[in-house]
């Protein structure tokens, strides 16, 4: 099955390489932009200070808190872009697969799709379910895109400025914010009070936590092996070899998680529509609905940049080689999802609790054992 996907892709349909440019243009908008996340942040506590002090004037910073407003923006839209345009993407690959066309009617073919959806989806009616929890139903999704945003204030992304806020905890940072995560999917399950969008946000709950555990085994392996939790440091670490080679059982039980992690095929069980009709968002319309959908896209933008990070060397190599790694790690995000058929729950909760977690396990302490014995790693890893 996957040889007649590969054959079908690269043979008989070359039209979306093109995309994997389009996509390339928005990633690399980030090494000039995202810096500047931090900079919002105490320009916002400082304006503020400076009206409740009497040897500040609010006047004076209100056009610098205004620039960082704009700086701001100037990282949120080429997310949100990129985002809308890996949906195309996704829509064209899949198509391919399938044989037939895609979206190809609005704009050069079907360019302008993502953003005639996007229009649709914010000019339509939100509507609240009379027995919902109506707070809790309305914070859910802005709690979740908020979230997906957040990881990226301590993402790596060039040798030039690091990062927003280069953490040297910027790996448990990401923890953090990834367990935040799955609150806002409990929330919008229980807020709906429907027992399908329940039953979804408990799937989603159960799946995230299992599948976190083991992902902290693995990335433990790597912090063994850098020294570090700074991201940047772990860069820097693989500029004459990846961490793919040393760890590359690792890094498959890494990206199989991954999968889980952002609920996708073939583990997109919370949103499994032959039994929850549409998981912990079936109550959901309008742009509440687009804020969960933008969340699960760019949290897998994310998890792909951060394995790029993590085992390929991230930008040590150049920022052009920074987006062609990420993109092969999208590109196999969609090809899962076109191969391979949805498992039961009983079968991802075995995988992760009595397979995964046992191996990444074992392999941090033969990790351990051989960084011991060899006082780092052996000589043709380094």
């Amino acid at each position: 099955m996957q040889e007649k996907i590969i054959k079908i892709l690269f043979n008989e349909n070359e039209e979306f390489f093109s995309f994997f440019a389009l996509m390339g243009f928005f990633f690399v908008s980030f090494n000039e932009i995202h810096y500047k996340l931090f900079y919002l942040f105490s320009n916002v506590y400082f304006s503020f200070f400076s009206f409740f002090s009497d040897n500040f004037s609010l006047y004076y910073h209100f056009p610098l808190f205004l620039a960082s407003l704009c700086q701001i923006l100037s990282f949120v839209i080429p997310v949100l872009l990129s985002v809308a345009f890996l949906t195309l993407l996704e829509r064209k690959i899949l198509a391919a697969v399938h044989k037939r066309l895609g979206p190809n009617f609005v704009g050069f073919d079907g360019v302008l799709q993502p953003i005639a959806d996007g229009l649709k989806l914010l000019l339509k009616e939100i509507i609240l379910p009379l027995t919902s929890s109506r707070l809790l139903f309305s914070l859910a999704p802005i709690f979740s895109f908020f979230l997906s945003l957040s990881n990226w204030a301590v993402m790596s992304l060039n040798s030039d400025y690091g990062s927003f806020s280069d953490l040297n905890l910027g790996v448990l940072y990401i923890f953090m914010i990834s367990s935040l995560s799955v609150y806002a999917l409990i929330l919008a399950g229980w807020s709906s009070n429907s027992r399908y969008a329940l039953l979804g946000g408990l799937r989603a709950a159960a799946q995230m936590i299992s599948y976190e555990v083991s992902i902290g085994l693995i990335i433990l392996n790597v912090v063994l092996c850098v020294g570090s939790l700074n991201l940047s440091e772990i860069v820097f670490f693989q500029r004459h070899v990846y961490l793919i080679f040393p760890l590359l059982p690792m890094f498959l039980i890494f990206f199989i998680s991954s999968l889980a992690e952002t609920n996708r095929s073939p583990f997109d069980l919370p949103e499994a529509e032959g039994e929850l009709v549409a998981g912990y968002n079936v109550e959901y319309s309008s742009i509440s609905f687009a804020l969960f959908f933008l969340a699960e896209y760019g949290n897998i933008i994310f998890m792909s940049f951060f394995s790029v990070i993590l085992f390929f060397g991230g930008w040590v190599h150049g920022g052009i080689f920074l987006v062609f790694k990420v993109m092969m790690v999208i590109f196999f995000f969609v090809w899962i999802r076109a191969a391979f058929p949805r498992y039961r729950y009983d079968q991802l909760m075995q995988l992760g609790w009595k397979l995964f977690l046992p191996l990444s396990f074992s392999y941090v302490f033969l990790t351990s054992a051989i960084l011991m014995f060899f006082d780092g790693l052996p000589l043709f890893f380094r």
